[in-house]
């Protein structure tokens, strides 16, 4: 499907039109003009830019993430270690939507930083190029210096991985107590 913008005709490619600039991301209302979205005045179709950091649900946090070539093996199936990087990212952004940032940790409190520790994991399905997963993390598990997090990386209904993540808390490398503030929000869904 193509459509005209200005002299150039553009090609459709997802949802998205190719060629159209990213919004600002400092503009809270940004919005990207769509082809199978709401229609915003009755004129162009708009979606709502979603947020990078994904969103928590109770205790629960939720990424969207889009399988790209760089993540997949010769059969355009997702490779097994990218799914690694994906469940890194679910982790990360868990924190950043408690608004606790890695960095911050590390330069307020001397040096602070979470290492894996231990990850089981469950390959159940394969994942393709241009699929839209969603790694969803929510806390398992809090102890003194490590908590343990249950990851799944699912295709809509469809749990592809399943992990079980210790992550330590350490500084000089050694073991350190889990802050109290990160432990608290963390530890809010736990019974």
């Amino acid at each position: 499907m193509r459509e005209k913008r200005g002299g150039d005709s553009l090609p459709l490619v997802g949802r998205a039109r190719v060629g159209v600039p990213a919004p600002d991301p400092s503009d809270a209302g940004a919005s990207t003009p769509t082809s199978n979205s709401s229609r915003k005045g009755g004129g162009e179709r708009v979606e709502t830019f979603p947020h990078l950091s994904g969103r928590l649900e109770g205790d629960t946090h939720i990424l969207p993430i889009r399988v790209y070539y760089e993540d997949t093996d010769f059969s355009a199936r997702v490779y097994h270690a990218s799914y690694l990087r994906f469940l890194e990212r679910g982790r990360t952004e868990l924190l950043r939507a408690l608004e606790v940032a890695q960095s911050d940790l590390h330069a307020e409190m001397g040096g602070l930083a979470f290492v894996v520790r231990k990850m089981t994991i469950d390959f159940l399905g394969a994942a393709l190029m241009d699929d839209v997963l969603t790694v969803v993390t929510r806390p398992k598990e809090m102890r003194g210096a490590s908590m343990i997090l249950a990851q799944e990386v699912r295709r809509g209904a469809d749990v592809l991985v399943k992990a079980d993540v210790t992550v330590a808390a350490v500084r000089e490398g050694r073991a350190v107590r889990i802050p109290d503030h990160l432990r608290s929000a963390l530890s809010a869904g736990l019974s």
